[in-house]
């Protein structure tokens, strides 16, 4: 375990809190990973837990390089935004512009996909069912494919948010048909090269790999519940036929080096003052439909904290997170290469304004249900007017999927109870007489909210 931690004081016990906080994580194996706390960019905390290779058994250290996962979504949209600048582009073009095998999805523009509102289905569960699995795909492919097979568009461009994996993903090919650079190189070259984040970088592990010092491998729990990678675990091993897709994840780094680029986006340093507002600043759909992602980071304002502005990232092996607090000036960075979610998050805020601790227990034991008793909950469940959650089925596992956030899967601990892991949360479905599924009641930190399901 690496720690460096700010000056404490008699009156600002709070390091010693976050400390508590994560050691307890570790101990239940609940957390392995980084985690950098600052304040006006200064380190108040930063510290690592568990290990980076378990066959060799090598410890997580400052420089242990993670994938990022959907974080790298924030340095997809910084590009075009940048180009934007420059006058390469504009939001408002058709993605058919750059991208003319997409003339079936022609009113569909730049800047529909930075805001997650372009209605593409997902490439994932296209490449699933209609691609090939056999091999390793790229950007090149899902355009291939979604050319060759033009699966409907989910709903009209501009009318709905809904978070996209596939509209990021065009965003990468996009950047890369402008620039006339790889995806990788553009970010470098205009990214992490100018501010000095010497351990960032795109990496595709099966497509290019290569000799990485520090690097961080992701583990998931096999059915035997042992640590694997998941290249080697049935339910995981489709990493590596999408390992060569970039846009909507593949940026890897380090807490240290998300701390510089934290600390950018308070500075005109890669773009105007005007950008960063618009970075930062959702769409209003049509009837005056609020959402609450701008380009390639979910905005929120909260009564406690202020503006905060923050991204999840989960991919088979790694859990991400960062979180910035714009109007006091705090960042949460989370870095796990484990599948232990993020249900420390809540206390972790408290901490940091001094507020008092909620206590959560965790009694969950998940059971085995067949896929035919899955099926009923599938669908989208409305937690405000013009927000909706997503249940989907993928394997035997359903997923839940909040806007702007990945999916994470949910388990089974009655026939009609699941839970998360990702964080301590539960979902109880509720049945009309004729045993179908109406809607839900999501219970988190002691409160309950009633949800529809619509569709």
């Amino acid at each position: 375990m690496l720690v460096s931690i700010g000056k404490a004081t008699a009156q600002d016990n709070r390091i010693q809190k976050i400390d508590s906080l994560f050691k307890a994580l570790s101990e239940k194996q609940e957390f392995n990973g980084n985690v950098l706390i600052a304040e006006k960019g200064n380190v108040l905390y930063k510290k690592s837990f568990g290990i980076r290779d378990e066959i060799q058994k090598l410890p997580l250290d400052d420089n242990s390089i993670f994938e990022l996962a959907s974080v790298s979504k924030q340095f997809t949209a910084m590009c075009i935004v940048l180009l934007e600048q420059k006058g390469k582009l504009n939001y408002e073009d058709p993605i058919t512009k750059y991208l003319p095998e997409m003339i079936y999805y022609k009113d569909i523009t730049v800047r529909h996909l930075l805001n997650h509102t372009g209605g593409l289905p997902d490439y994932m569960q296209l490449i699933g069912t209609k691609g090939d699995t056999t091999k390793i795909n790229t950007n090149k492919d899902i355009i291939a494919l979604f050319a060759k097979e033009k699966p409907k568009a989910e709903f009209a461009p501009g009318s709905k948010f809904e978070y996209s994996n596939t509209g990021y993903a065009l965003l990468a090919s996009i950047i890369e048909k402008v620039s006339g650079k790889t995806y990788a190189a553009f970010l470098a070259d205009n990214i992490f090269i100018p501010l000095k984040m010497k351990n960032t970088f795109v990496y595709n592990r099966r497509l290019a790999p290569k000799k990485i010092a520090d690097y961080a491998y992701g583990y998931v729990y096999n059915a035997q519940k042992k640590k694997v990678l998941p290249d080697n675990d049935p339910n995981n091993n489709y990493v590596i036929c999408l390992d060569g897709i970039v846009g909507d994840g593949t940026v890897n780094s380090t807490t240290t080096d998300l701390l510089k680029w934290d600390r950018a986006l308070y500075t005109n340093k890669l773009v105007s003052k005007k950008s960063l507002e618009l970075i930062f600043t959702p769409p209003v759909l049509p009837n005056d439909e609020k959402t609450n992602y701008g380009f390639g980071w979910m905005v929120n304002k909260s009564d406690d904290y202020g503006n905060v502005a923050s991204h999840s990232g989960g991919w088979p092996g790694y859990v991400t997170f960062i979180e910035r607090h714009m109007d006091n000036d705090k960042t949460i960075i989370i870095l796990q290469n484990n599948d232990n979610g993020l249900s420390f998050l809540n206390n972790l805020r408290r901490i940091l304004y001094r507020k008092p601790l909620v206590v959560i227990k965790d009694t969950h034991i998940a059971i085995t249900l067949a896929e035919a008793q899955l099926k009923p909950f599938i669908g989208e469940y409305e937690l405000e007017a013009g927000l909706n959650m997503l249940i989907t089925l993928d394997n035997g596992q359903l997923y839940t999927q909040l806007p702007g956030q990945d999916k994470f899967p949910i388990f089974p601990e009655a026939e009609n109870i699941f839970f998360l892991k990702v964080v301590k949360a539960e979902l109880e479905f509720v049945r009309d007489s004729k045993g179908l599924v109406t809607n839900a009641i999501m219970k988190q930190n002691g409160n309950e909210v009633a949800i529809k399901k619509v569709k």
